[in-house]
C-alpha cells in the first residue's frame, strides 16, 4: 500500500490493463510480468541516474531506448522489454511506478485479493492478527493481504484502511468524539 495516497492516472491504468491482456492472451504469465516489474523497480531504485535518463525529454528517444535495451535485456522478458520501449516511445516511462501499482491492483482484483492496512497501538500477537484477517475476509468475502503498522498515538484499538476507506476503531478517535459531544452540550 505504499504510495497509496498518490492517484493512479487513467493512462497508467490503461497500460496496466494492456499487460493484463497480454497475460490473458497467453503470451506471458502474471508471475513473469510481476517478476519483471520487480526487477525493473530494483534496477531503477539502485540507479536514480538511469531513471533520470529514461525520463529526460532532452535525451533522444533512440538513446533512451538503446540504454534501456542494454540495461534490461538480460533482466526481463521480451514482453517487458517491448513494454519499456513503448513507454519510452510514448514518453510515459515516468508513469512506470503508477503502472506497476495499477497492475497490482488489477491483479488483486482478478485474484479476489484485498490489500488492507491495519494500524494498532501495540504489536498484535499472531493469534490476534489471524482473528483480524479472518473477520475482514468474512466481511469482504476476499483474501486479505494485510500490512501491519504500529502507532502508539491511537492509544488502543485499531484503524483499518481498505483502499480509500478508513474504519477508525481507536480509543483516540472515541475520546475525540466524546469530547466533541460534551462540548456541544
Amino acid at each position: 500500500m505504499k504510495n497509496s495516497t498518490e492517484k493512479i492516472s487513467i493512462s497508467a491504468k490503461n497500460y496496466a490493463n494492456a499487460l493484463i491482456e497480454v497475460v490473458r492472451d497467453k503470451k506471458s504469465t502474471f508471475d513473469e510480468i510481476s517478476k519483471d516489474f520487480e526487477n525493473v523497480r530494483e534496477i531503477l531504485n539502485m540507479s536514480p541516474e538511469l531513471r533520470e535518463i529514461l525520463n529526460n525529454p532532452t535525451i533522444s528517444l533512440q538513446t533512451q531506448t538503446d540504454i534501456a535495451i542494454d540495461v534490461f535485456k538480460s533482466e526481463v522478458s521480451i514482453i517487458m522489454l517491448d513494454f519499456i520501449k513503448i513507454l519510452i516511445d510514448k514518453k510515459r516511462f515516468k508513469e512506470f511506478s503508477q503502472i506497476y501499482r495499477a497492475y497490482l491492483e488489477k491483479l488483486n482484483e482478478i485474484s479476489n485479493i484485498q490489500q488492507v492496512k491495519v494500524v494498532s497501538a501495540i504489536e498484535l500477537s499472531d493469534d490476534k492478527k489471524l482473528q483480524v484477517i479472518k473477520k475482514l475476509e468474512e466481511k469482504l468475502n476476499k483474501t486479505i493481504k494485510p500490512e501491519w503498522e504500529l502507532d502508539e498515538d491511537i492509544i488502543a484499538g485499531l484503524i483499518v484502511q481498505i483502499g480509500d476507506n478508513i474504519v477508525d476503531m481507536s480509543l483516540k478517535n472515541r475520546l475525540s468524539k466524546l469530547k466533541k459531544e460534551l462540548m456541544l452540550k
